[in-house]
């Protein structure tokens, strides 16, 4: 009996033929479904969210190979189990090797592959919810394909509801029709694992002489559904990308918005708050200088509190960022500046605005003529402070904000036109 089991292992395809989606992989001619007609595999990372079919795909491709299989989770291996495997597909001449979120796997760990991969003992299958650009290190990413699994669309959910009502014997003896689909699809997430076990857990409530399921049963079975919002994965990542750019753009009610996204999903409220010092500074800059006070100050407060009621400092900050006005001056200059030290290298600096500790360095005229600020009027005195090569190169330029615009006055006066403002 199997009936133990979870419907989503339940109905977990053993071939191409019942599998559903992803159909830029495995359609007739594709990539995937001529891999497993030639039965020959390159190694893989199949990059994608979670329950999408990269654990299936990896097993398919297995089965269609005559070689040992072997599988390993990052979570609980490490270089001592990826050894052993090599051994093992070092002494059967080939071996295929799964590895579950290999993302978790750090460099030393995933430097043990390289040797194997490289000389063929082993095809490689990694699985990755994260962008394996960040993940994984460039010397394995190189000698693997990486394959892009997209989210479930609507009708591929369906048709897995369907397929599993149809197919699995618990099921299908319990008669049972979907009569409304919205609760099932949204729980879901677009995830398959997490829509059939949904599936599951709503038909094993539903009373003997009830054969429909809608959204209210749905609903009532599952009271409280957290917001989709994966800490680990990809879309932790467009999440603070869109949350970023909602400030950035000056709405703080999509900023808001997003910022109760993470708080509902438990994001660790430090991280929030990092991210906003740094935006403080690369989009308000002298814009608004209270804004890196405010969000310095969000941070340590953050720190000391914690959730749930740092959620209230956290939204203050977000909507006074996000309807401050916006500078991204300091951010270009430093841009430039860097990207100018590299073009020129270690330009001497000017004698005269060299330290001078010792006799020596005074004999050779370190600091000599050199104008102490504040001994002049306005506390300003004309002299040159960049080395001779790059003398009246402009790097930093206020943006067109009151607060920058009185910075710029005030630097033309003092410079006339030697920097252009």
């Amino acid at each position: 009996m199997t009936h133990h089991i979870p419907l989503a292992e339940r109905m977990r395809p053993r071939s191409l033929a019942s599998f559903i989606g992803q159909e830029h992989l495995v359609a007739p001619g594709k990539v995937l479904e001529q891999m497993i007609t030639n039965r020959k595999a390159l190694s893989i990372i199949f990059w994608g969210p979670p329950g999408v079919g990269k654990t299936t795909l990896a097993n398919i491709i297995a089965q269609s190979l005559d070689i040992p299989f072997f599988t390993l989770s990052a979570i609980d291996s490490g270089v001592k189990e990826v050894r052993a495997v090599i051994e093992q597909a070092r002494f059967a001449g080939h071996a295929l090797l799964f590895i579950d979120e290999i993302h978790r796997f750090n460099k030393a760990q995933q430097d043990s592959l390289l040797g194997a991969v490289e000389k063929g003992i082993i095809t490689l299958i990694g699985a990755t919810t994260e962008n394996p650009s960040f993940e994984v290190i460039g010397a394995l990413l190189s000698r693997c394909q990486v394959y892009v699994l997209q989210s479930l669309n609507e009708d591929n959910l369906k048709a897995l509801v369907l397929q599993a009502l149809e197919q699995d014997e618990l099921l299908r003896q319990k008669n049972i029709n979907v009569k409304e689909w919205d609760a099932l699809l949204q729980l879901s997430g677009g995830d398959a694992r997490k829509l059939l076990n949904l599936l599951e857990l709503v038909s094993l409530s539903l009373p003997a002489s009830a054969h429909e399921i809608d959204n209210t049963i749905v609903q009532d079975v599952v009271q409280n559904k957290m917001a989709l919002y994966d800490k680990g994965g990809e879309q932790h990542y467009d999440i603070i990308s869109a949350f970023i750019k909602s400030i950035r753009g000056s709405d703080p009610n999509a900023a808001v918005y997003w910022l109760a996204r993470m708080i509902e999903g438990g994001e660790d409220p430090k991280f929030i708050a990092r991210r906003l010092v740094i935006l403080a500074s690369e989009d308000i800059g002298n814009a608004n200088p209270n804004a890196l006070l405010l969000a310095t100050s969000c941070f340590q407060a953050v720190t000391l509190i914690g959730y749930p009621e740092c959620r209230i400092i956290l939204a203050q900050t977000v909507t006074y960022l996000a309807s401050s006005a916006k500078s991204n001056a300091a951010y270009m200059a430093i841009n430039h500046a860097q990207d100018l030290v590299r073009q020129t290298g270690d330009l001497p600096v000017p004698l005269h605005i060299r330290n001078a500790p010792t006799k020596m360095m005074k004999s050779m005229d370190y600091g000599k003529g050199y104008q102490y600020a504040h001994a002049y009027e306005g506390s300003f005195a004309t002299q040159e402070f960049l080395p001779e090569k790059i003398v009246g190169t402009k790097l930093y330029d206020p943006g067109n904000n009151a607060a920058e615009l009185r910075l710029r006055e005030y630097l033309k006066q003092c410079w006339n036109e030697k920097y252009g403002y």
